[in-house]
């Protein structure tokens, strides 16, 4: 029986008419560092208008799919699957296997484990990365959200390898895997057949409304997952800003260098204003603190938003600010706290 509270929407960062609404005193616009995406996005060249006037082609979508293969280290365009989103995948990959047991790796985006529900599963969170292998179908996001908790690739090929055995999948999300250690990503190892590798596009390229994610397997499951999505699962703007821009080294290369350097101001910007910093990735730095509630209620009426956690109290977790005025106001603010 799916449990009744899977029913119910999960709150998630990026509600910038909930936080006018409830702080209608906030400097406006509000700073929102709620979510975690490069603030510094892919820029969009004029499309052509075919991209909006009809249905995008087979050789449209095999272009998208073979730029994504080359940019993931993906055995081939034929493993790899272009979707409207990743979240639209986490209840179809959870079909994948017979209703059963499904262990999550926690603390980690609570979605993965609302769609098992939703799927019929008995879906457990453990905390150790062993423990995944007695379920049918274990979930690792990697790098971790919120904490950026790395597992490393040898110990999730193992747990694969035992997976595999009883006919197991492991599913892994590599969300923020493009502004994280690539040497640790289990794209090239699809081939083995029992597991899922999900790629998130807008995160990295700043392009979240683009609504575009890819979906990495064995031939056979991308089959069944394609099948399930219907023939055109991703616009023709989506298609044609998506290749170019993965075919893109240069922008690439530069973009993971100027992360990384944000991400190391943000720290520091955290750490002279008193802050633990407990970890985050190159695209949020996560934060615990006993004050968090009051430190987000403070920063919310100072007009910056930033992502808290219901279950978790002591923890807020901080985006990149887009610019210098962005990060002088959360400095501002910060300093402002306790006074």
């Amino acid at each position: 029986m799916i449990p009744s509270d899977a029913y119910a929407p999960l709150f998630h960062g990026g509600d910038i008419d909930a936080a006018r609404k409830q702080f209608p005193g906030a400097p406006q616009p509000f700073v929102d560092l709620s979510i975690g995406i490069n603030p510094y996005p892919y820029p969009i060249d004029a499309l052509p208008s075919g991209s909006f006037t009809r249905l995008p082609g087979a050789e449209e979508r095999e272009q998208l799919a073979a730029a994504a293969a080359d940019a993931y280290a993906a055995p081939s365009p034929r493993s790899v699957l272009p979707t409207p989103g990743t979240q639209i995948l986490l209840s179809h990959v959870a079909r994948l296997v017979p209703v059963g047991k499904v262990a999550v790796l926690a603390t980690t985006y609570a979605e993965h484990a609302r769609a098992a529900a939703l799927a019929g599963h008995d879906v457990t969170e453990v905390t150790e990365v062993e423990a995944l292998g007695a379920a049918g179908l274990a979930i690792v996001v990697n790098p971790n959200n919120p904490d950026g908790r790395v597992v490393h690739r040898d110990r999730l090929l193992a747990i694969a390898a035992g997976l595999r055995a009883r006919g197991g999948l492991l599913l892994v999300d590599e969300a923020f895997m493009d502004a994280g250690p690539e040497d640790v990503s289990l794209a090239g190892d699809v081939s083995a057949g029992n597991i899922v590798v999900l790629r998130s596009f807008g995160k990295f390229y700043g392009l979240p409304g683009l609504r575009l994610g890819f979906a990495i397997a064995s031939e056979e499951i991308i089959a069944r997952l394609g099948a399930t999505l219907g023939p055109w699962p991703v616009s023709g703007p989506a298609i044609a800003i998506g290749t170019q821009a993965l075919r893109d080294d240069a922008w690439r290369a530069r973009t993971r260098a100027s992360l990384a350097q944000a991400a190391s101001r943000l720290a520091t910007l955290l750490a002279d204003a008193r802050l633990t910093v407990a970890g985050g990735t190159d695209l949020f730095k996560l934060v615990r603190t006993d004050d968090a509630s009051a430190l987000h209620e403070h920063l919310a009426r100072h007009g910056i938003l930033v992502r808290a956690f219901a279950e978790y109290p002591d923890l807020l977790r901080f985006g990149l600010p887009a610019a210098e005025g962005e990060s002088s106001r959360l400095r501002d603010a910060l300093g402002r706290f306790g006074r």
